[in-house]
């Protein structure tokens, strides 16, 4: 089992002396494909160069080697969160408030566990957002398993003046050899 807090933990202060927001750790791909996924982006630009993930990559490469907190080999991915980006962090839904998301629930709430529209931003531990029938939903943020932005001409247009050298659509990836 992989201890994603510890994980966590780790890397972001690696992230961190690079001058990157860490947006995402996640672990996936089961015994065929194990990876340890981490995604960050510069607070000013909310990208990544190649550059940038190249130097993650390696700082992250020589701590894991070191610490060796995975029992067993995988994969590490690390990238930019792209422009139809996770939302992980409490911040991410009042920071892209006008544009389309969808939101997965861990467990069903009044016979859901998929929401799909704008979102409004964050009240209290609630996540709100405007349904196409313009019903308002207020949505646990500790009931929300997976949520992401909508790729539309809206979030397009919003994250043109970003640089396109940005490495939205790489990965650099290194081979964990235990």
């Amino acid at each position: 089992m992989v201890d994603l807090a510890r994980l966590h933990q780790l890397i972001e202060p690696e992230a961190r002396a690079l001058g990157f927001a860490l947006v995402r750790v996640k672990f996936f791909g089961g015994e065929s494909d194990p990876t340890l996924q981490v995604m960050a982006e510069r607070p000013d630009t909310r990208q990544l160069t190649i550059e940038d993930c190249t130097a993650l990559s390696h700082r992250l490469s020589d701590l894991l080697d070191r610490e060796d907190p995975i029992e067993h080999a995988y994969r590490l991915e690390v990238s930019s969160p792209g422009i139809d980006r996770p939302l992980t962090r409490p911040g991410d839904y009042a920071d892209w408030a006008g544009h389309e998301a969808r939101i997965s629930l861990a467990e069903k709430r009044d016979g859901r566990k998929q929401y799909k529209g704008t979102l409004v931003g964050l009240e209290g531990g609630d996540v709100l957002l405007d349904d196409a029938q313009g019903v308002r939903h207020a949505i646990p943020l500790a009931a929300i398993e997976d949520a992401k932005l909508l790729l539309t001409d809206r979030l397009i247009a919003a994250t043109q003046p970003l640089s396109t050298a940005g490495a939205d659509e790489q990965e650099i990836e290194t081979e964990d050899q235990d």
